[in-house]
């Protein structure tokens, strides 16, 4: 069965930085491409960033030179580094298979406000 666990959100004043972890449970870690996704409240869900099993990544163009993706296979673990954030940065934020999605975890919360 596949399960997606998030932490590392918390509350961070605007230009802060935080690191989001997504554990993988399942199979085939290694070759699935990993997404990250957020929901800020009243809107739907957006792709923000991913990374394929070769460590191809791809951005939505607002975090673009801010956020990184990265991964650890070891671990089974990807990784969203966020910098220099922004007040619409605050969101509810979510991994999942970029491929294939299966059951959305709880997610973790990410609030940039001062």
């Amino acid at each position: 069965q596949v399960q997606f666990v998030e932490s590392g959100g918390g509350l961070v004043q605007p230009g802060g930085s935080l690191r989001l972890s997504c554990v993988f449970s399942g199979t085939s870690f290694n070759h699935r491409t990993i997404g990250w996704y957020r929901q800020a409240p009243g809107k739907q869900r957006e792709w923000v960033a991913r990374i394929n099993y070769n460590n191809g990544t791809g951005y939505v163009d607002s975090v673009k030179g801010r956020f990184t993706i990265s991964r650890d296979n070891n671990k089974n673990t990807v990784y969203l580094q966020m910098n220099s954030l922004k007040p619409e940065d605050t969101a509810v934020y979510y991994c999942n298979d970029y491929i294939n999605t299966y059951n959305w975890g709880q997610g973790t919360q990410v609030t940039v406000s001062s």
